[in-house]
């Protein structure tokens, strides 16, 4: 396993296909649940416009995204003694931790939310600015369902309130 330089967090890195796909799973190091791009796919509702590659590399991007995010949390997890996110106290729906169901939902909706950020550009005329515009907010709430999921991952409230 690779290390970051900067702390002891997992860097993300392409883990063994134990299925003999093409592409693999995206292991996320021993805390973190691996990332499947053919579920992930499924679960993005995406079709064959994107291209394996661009997959995975929003994938990879979004699960640095969520361990970056976690990272506290995580480090005190560790001091808990939970070695990973399904070993972390948490109800379970269809077999597995809510924990792994949040963290895997907002690396799916980062992901989506980038690929549609970049796939929306590609159109320069006024056809492509209409469009833009209809996408913009499933961006918004792409991310925001990411920002949640991760919020109630470490028991935090999804909303914050500021008195102007």
């Amino acid at each position: 396993m690779n290390t970051n330089p900067f702390g002891s967090s997992p860097v993300v890195s392409v883990g063994a296909d134990p299925a003999g796909v093409s592409g693999g799973v995206i292991d996320t190091g021993p805390f973190w649940p691996v990332v499947d791009p053919r579920k992930a796919r499924l679960a993005m509702r995406l079709d064959g416009t994107v291209l394996e590659e661009r997959l995975r590399a929003a994938l990879v991007e979004a699960a640095i995204s969520a361990i970056e995010t976690l990272s506290d949390w995580k480090f005190a997890c560790l001091a808990e003694g939970f070695t990973a996110l399904a070993q972390v106290p948490a109800p379970q729906v269809d077999g597995e931790s809510i924990h792994v169901h949040r963290f895997l939902r907002a690396v799916h909706c980062m992901a989506a939310a980038n690929l549609a950020e970049r796939y929306r550009g590609f159109d320069a005329t006024g056809a492509g600015a209409r469009h833009a515009e209809l996408v913009e907010s499933p961006i918004e709430d792409l991310r925001r369902d990411a920002a949640w999921a991760l919020a109630d991952i470490q028991g935090r409230g999804r909303t914050t309130v500021e008195l102007i």
